[in-house]
């Protein structure tokens, strides 16, 4: 296949991924680290190169709510936020995740108020887990395009039907330059055909959306909600392997696993940092040291069997979450222990708190994470939840 290669951002990536999906409808409101994304669609809508209607809306609210509307009309939509974007979101994601809504948002994950800061966490997408959207978390400006394009094949799955959210590390992913292959628009068309909608409002098949309903009635709308949720597992698997084919790159489906097979010592990873662990692992690896990296790229649906399968050679955990449930531990770190504690060889699990607001996270505290998992001792009691270089306390 012939490659065209450009040196972008990754809002870039992201704005290009929905160029080549041919999305519809595009709600756009600007907030840093995410406006060159729809600056960039406004570009395309504006030359001619991307047919689709484009809203200036007035708030991210608006955004929201325009996506759930032009998607229950049976169109491909999109929408960009990020941090007090997000939030502000929150009445609406609810509506599109309950009412089964394909839409796929790109996330700039960045750090809430307050403190105020415009730097990067994801303390803003992990406060929306319990709203019905499928999350993923993705590593390089790459992975930022090609899940755009998979984004849409899983969500309008018809076992599916579940809205995406595509998480960019703030500033560290969206404004980073990086040499990207941009896929040709016919093998993007011949993966990714155009959306053909069933829950959609209809003169010929008139049905209700967004529906309202009873106590009798709403455990089982969550059941189902839940139980395609989890099936997504097994589509997202199946997208990933068939892009792999198709422009001969895959990420692994919901989870990437680096050395995991004889590790006794493995860091669960979210995003950018990946790829700093990735090159520690090749150093420790290097000097005799049994270490391994498995890259959680999906939140929800979470992946619990690939955390079961882990090796029982694994003694030691570690999860590092660049994000905080204030008054108890890390939220990744949660939802992975939960999975942990369910194996019948269960590790030491430790939490390691770090690159809040666009903190760095360096090769020697990683280094440092490893040695802390490599020599914990499973009958300590020491906090497992550890602040990596808290000046305080």
């Amino acid at each position: 296949m012939t490659s065209n290669k450009q040196f972008i951002s990754g809002d870039e990536a992201v704005a290009l991924g929905v160029k080549l999906s041919k999305v519809k409808v595009i709600a756009a409101y600007p907030i840093t680290p995410q406006t060159i994304v729809v600056e960039k669609l406004s570009e395309y809508v504006a030359n001619g190169t991307l047919d689709s209607e484009y809203i200036h809306v007035e708030s991210e609210h608006s955004a929201i709510m325009a996506t759930l509307g032009a998607s229950s009309t049976g169109v491909r939509t999109f929408t960009a936020t990020s941090s007090q974007g997000l939030l502000y979101m929150a009445e609406g994601l609810p509506f599109v995740g309950g009412g089964r809504f394909p839409v796929v948002m790109m996330n700039a994950n960045r750090s809430v108020a307050v403190p105020w800061s415009i730097f990067g966490d994801q303390n803003d997408s992990l406060s929306t887990l319990n709203f019905g959207w499928i999350q993923v978390y993705v590593e390089n400006a790459q992975e930022a395009l090609d899940m755009i394009i998979q984004s849409y094949k899983v969500a309008e799955n018809p076992a599916v039907m579940t809205p995406v959210m595509v998480n960019l590390d703030g500033f560290i992913l969206t404004h980073t330059y990086e040499l990207v292959d941009i896929p040709e628009q016919s093998l993007v068309d011949s993966f990714l055909p155009p959306y053909v909608a069933t829950n959609k409002m209809s003169l010929d098949n008139p049905q209700s959306v967004c529906i309202g309903v009873g106590p009798d009635w709403h455990t089982e709308f969550r059941y189902k909600q839940h139980k395609d949720m989890t099936n997504a597992i097994q589509v997202i698997n199946d997208v990933d392997a068939e892009f792999g084919k198709k422009f001969g790159r895959k990420y692994g489906g919901v989870v990437e696993t680096y050395h995991c097979d004889d590790a006794e010592a493995v860091l669960v990873t979210v995003g950018s940092v990946t790829s700093t662990a990735r090159a520690v692992v090749d150093q420790m690896r290097q000097d005799g040291y049994k270490v391994g990296l498995l890259k959680l790229r999906f939140l929800r649906p979470f992946p619990i069997e690939e955390f079961l399968s882990l090796n029982d050679c694994v003694k030691a955990v570690g999860v590092i979450d660049k994000d905080f449930s204030y008054g108890y531990e890390g939220i990744i770190y949660t939802n992975v222990n939960s999975a942990i504690i369910r194996r019948s060889n269960v590790p030491v699990t430790k939490n390691y708190i770090a690159g809040l607001a666009g903190r760095d996270i360096t090769k020697e505290q990683l280094t440092d994470m490893y040695m802390d998992l490599l020599h914990s001792d499973k009958n300590s009691n020491e906090d497992r939840v550890k602040f990596i270089q808290c000046k305080v306390g």
